[in-house]
């Protein structure tokens, strides 16, 4: 896909989603970053990933998000003239990239995308989207720390791409020391 039609397609994501918020049109634009980063590195096929990555919460609000994004993705694929054998890689990658959809994703590009997505629930960034998830569902702070414990400090250990092995170490380490200093507070 080149650099003109990604940038039409990122226009028509964005006029689907929220601008904000744990899920809304910046969390695709920092996922997007992550895949090209990680796409370049573990050398993945950008034409599959970058489409993939911008189009993966575009069903967010729905059950089972990460296939119907899947199915959204295709009549769109189809309007920016992919061919079919692309529709397919990259309804793929969208179908298998949730932590809670339990299908485990098969090529690389796939990966890259479950990895990104991941990743942008660590670090600061992560301690950011789990306190405004609170925030936006009235979650008592008990619950906060124990999201961490139950998801976020597990998703290294989920990771596919070395590449995003190494950015989560960083990240989790961060998000460790961050509840440590909480713990402390709330005694």
């Amino acid at each position: 896909m080149n650099e003109k039609t990604l940038a039409a397609l990122r226009q028509e994501v964005r006029s689907l989603m929220p601008p904000h918020g744990t899920h809304g049109f910046e969390h695709v634009e920092r996922v997007y970053v992550t895949c090209q980063h990680i796409g370049i590195v573990e050398k993945a096929d950008l034409d599959i990933l970058l489409p993939a990555a911008l189009l993966h919460d575009i069903a967010r609000e729905e059950e089972n998000h990460a296939q119907t994004g899947a199915e959204k993705a295709k009549p769109i694929l189809y309007r920016y003239g992919q061919p079919e054998e692309t529709i397919e890689k990259i309804t793929a990658a969208i179908a298998t990239h949730s932590f809670s959809g339990k299908k485990p994703p098969k090529t690389l590009e796939a990966k890259i995308l479950s990895d990104a997505d991941k990743l942008d629930a660590l670090g600061a960034i992560g301690i950011y989207r789990t306190a405004v998830y609170s925030g936006e569902y009235t979650r008592p702070i008990e619950d906060f720390v124990a999201h961490f414990h139950e998801k976020l400090l597990k998703l290294e250990g989920l990771l596919f791409t070395d590449e995003a092995k190494r950015m989560a170490g960083e990240r989790t380490r961060y998000m460790v020391d961050f509840l440590t200093q909480l713990e402390k507070e709330l005694k």
